[in-house]
């Protein structure tokens, strides 16, 4: 399994939008978090070893309506 956080830059009045379509439409997203500075939602999302994380994020997030740019972060150890 592997995590990664993608930020995402909304278009004017859409976050809640992003948000909820996230959360119901792609299901290896798990949480969406509204946050503050150059990015509106922070997601994150659990993808299988076999998952490609460039078509992810491409194919999935970037195409919901309302996204303007994103900013993908790749995970390697959580620490409990």
């Amino acid at each position: 399994m592997k995590t990664i956080f993608v930020m995402v830059k909304c278009e004017l009045g859409k976050a809640y939008q992003v948000a909820d379509e996230a959360i119901l439409n792609i299901d290896k997203v798990s949480e969406v978090y509204s946050i503050s500075g150059q990015y509106d939602l922070l997601m994150k999302c659990y993808l299988s070893e076999e998952d490609d994380i460039g078509h992810f994020v491409t194919e999935k997030v970037q195409r919901l309506g309302g996204v303007k740019d994103t900013f993908t972060m790749i995970t390697f150890k959580a620490f409990t």
